[in-house]
């Protein structure tokens, strides 16, 4: 079964009904139903709680987040061997250190797909299954 580790540009695509939505709408859909699982690292999460907090308010990122924690996504820690994992990625790639912590995710398990709408992760492409959302 395939998992989807998904990234925190793909999420507020979804949460702005911007280009990717949809699709980012299929997986959850898919993970709802059993036939997909989808996760998102810590680090991710966060990034979706600090834009929503800075764009909507405190409000709207603690019910935001309250409506995505109810599918069920797994939120893997951050602990010290994804840290180091994940400082590595960074170094030899060139992504963000919290980019890194997807990228190290779906390096893991090789039935991971990262879906994204950031196109920085090119430079990954190429080591691990990427599926980029639409650009705007």
């Amino acid at each position: 079964m395939v998992t989807y580790v998904l990234d925190s540009s793909a999420i507020l695509r979804y949460l702005d009904d911007e280009a990717g939505a949809v699709r980012v709408a299929e997986i959850i859909k898919s993970h709802l139903a059993g036939r997909c699982e989808a996760m998102i690292s810590a680090p991710h999460w966060g990034e979706i709680a600090g834009i929503t907090c800075k764009v909507h308010g405190r409000q709207a990122m603690e019910l935001v987040l309250s409506r995505l924690s109810a599918f069920g996504f797994e939120v893997v820690a951050a602990d010290a061997e994804r840290a180091v994992a994940a400082a590595l990625i960074k170094l030899k790639s060139g992504v963000s250190y919290v980019d890194a912590f997807g990228v190290e995710l779906v390096a893991e398990d090789g039935d991971r797909v990262f879906v994204t709408a950031d196109f920085d992760f090119k430079a990954v492409s190429r080591d691990v299954a990427i599926e980029f959302l639409p650009a705007k």
